[in-house]
């Protein structure tokens, strides 16, 4: 039986824009541009591999680097102080149309990710969940750490 990994991410903070759009929002409500760029500055300063580009889709996303793999972390604002983030697999566009994204990510990509909200003082209520959890509405089910059951 294959282990299943948290691989979405709920949390709380204040400190991030979640009321002013700003001129290169794609979509007026889509805030988190801080929030990822703020990530992407906290995974280099730990050594992890970063992208330069941040992009717009459905939520802020960029690029890093985990046991030489890539991953897309995809991060948007849920209200006011809850955020919502997800780590994605960087695969082709064939292998995302058959669902590739959501496989083969390894626990270290998603500890990275931990390291970085849990040690944050701007970052609170830390929840992680399984995809198919978080998608039906069974946040409850959430634990603090990303580790796979």
């Amino acid at each position: 039986m294959s282990r299943r990994l948290r691989t979405h991410a709920t949390f709380r903070s204040s400190a991030f824009n979640t009321t002013e759009p700003e001129d290169c929002f794609i979509n007026p409500d889509n805030y988190g541009d801080d929030l990822a760029r703020w990530m992407m500055r906290e995974l280099r300063s730990r050594g992890v591999e970063v992208g330069e580009e941040l992009q717009e889709d459905h939520g802020w996303y960029f690029t890093f680097r985990s046991g030489g793999v890539e991953y897309d972390f995809v991060v948007g604002s849920r209200d006011q102080d809850e955020w919502l983030g997800w780590i994605e697999r960087r695969v082709g566009f064939v292998a995302s149309l058959l669902g590739g994204r959501a496989r083969g990510i390894e626990v270290e990509a998603a500890l990275e990710i931990d390291a970085v909200l849990s040690s944050s003082e701007l970052i609170r209520d830390v929840r992680w969940h399984l995809e198919e959890d978080f998608m039906a509405g069974r946040e409850g089910l959430g634990r603090t750490k990303p580790n796979a059951v």
